[in-house]
């Protein structure tokens, strides 16, 4: 850790949320700023561990080692205090540590640009500093208590909420959001539940909300396909179905969901979704074509062509 800044650097005013949520045991971070790619520098989360939010004058430091520290098995609290006891600059930190028991810490050290401060409550913590007003963080912490849903909803509800109350006073360039498993999982590439960077947008939150949605797509898509990998095809189509409404924009989503009817027998009903594909893109076909050599399309013979020429 840098132990003497004089000044500080790299101001990375923000604000952002941590948060457990126990109904999904998941726990994430989410952060909104007027500074390229925030999300590289300010949230830090571990599946087992906890979350980290680490700004205003960063200390990118406080991410990895306030996992760290946590994982060794210290409360946010001790994680926290000791490194700020070996910081000169603590007092131009704003930095925020969860627990998978939604235990929190946070500090806003007193040099922080004003608006800034921070709401805590059960399972979250919500800091901001540089703001347009000092409503924003009770605003945030407001917004995520009384939003149902995905935690990466009640996420994204909180920096909506910031936003309402005027947000970051520079206005909006960068946004993320890092969602990991409470719970640690058997092999560490299975923890991540969720990672999103908005690098450089005129609008981010709009942006990751739209990335969101497509996330979640996809995420079904995957349940879908897991499905069919062990012969569960009617519970594999309504998973397909519903990432191709979530999504409609993504042919891709539909060429899948068709796949998996004619796979089915359901020749007629996927005739429909592959006109609409090939219509965005005809290379569709090409991909068409090559599944029955892999195995991925049990079609009678002539069958591809018959599509194809339809």
């Amino acid at each position: 850790m840098n132990e003497d800044l004089t000044p500080p650097l790299r101001p990375v005013s923000t604000y952002s949320i941590v948060a457990l949520d126990r109904e999904t045991d998941e726990v994430g971070v989410a952060v909104q700023s007027h500074w390229f790619s925030v999300g590289s520098v300010v949230t830090w989360a571990e599946a087992g561990v906890g979350a980290v939010a680490t700004q205003s004058f960063v200390e990118a430091s406080y991410g990895p080692l306030g996992l760290a520290s946590m994982k060794s098995g210290k409360s946010p609290r001790e994680a926290l205090q000791s490194l700020l006891l070996r910081d000169k600059n603590r007092e131009a930190r704003q930095v925020a540590m969860i627990n998978t028991k939604g235990k929190v810490a946070v500090h806003t050290g007193a040099r922080c640009i004003p608006e800034a401060g921070h709401a805590t409550g059960d399972g979250f913590s919500a800091q901001a500093n540089l703001m347009s007003s000092d409503k924003v963080w009770g605003a945030m912490a407001s917004r995520f208590k009384t939003t149902r849903g995905t935690l990466a909803r009640r996420l994204m509800a909180a920096l909506e909420g910031a936003e309402g109350e005027g947000g970051d006073v520079r206005g909006r360039q960068s946004a993320a959001m890092l969602i990991v498993k409470a719970r640690a999982p058997s092999a560490p590439w299975e923890g991540k539940v969720l990672e999103l960077r908005i690098e450089d947008h005129p609008e981010p939150l709009k942006e990751l909300g739209r990335l969101i949605r497509i996330h979640h797509a996809y995420s079904e898509a995957n349940i879908a396909d897991d499905l069919a990998s062990t012969g569960k095809m009617v519970q594999a189509m309504r998973k397909y179905s519903l990432a191709a409404k979530i999504a409609p924009e993504i042919e891709e989503l539909k060429f899948w969901q068709a796949v998996g009817l004619l796979n089915q027998g359901e020749i007629e009903e996927a005739k429909p979704l592959l006109r609409e594909v090939f219509r965005v893109r005809k290379e569709w076909k090409r991909v068409l074509i090559q599944l029955p050599k892999c195995g991925l399309l049990k079609a009678p013979k002539g069958l591809v062509d018959s599509l194809l020429s339809a």
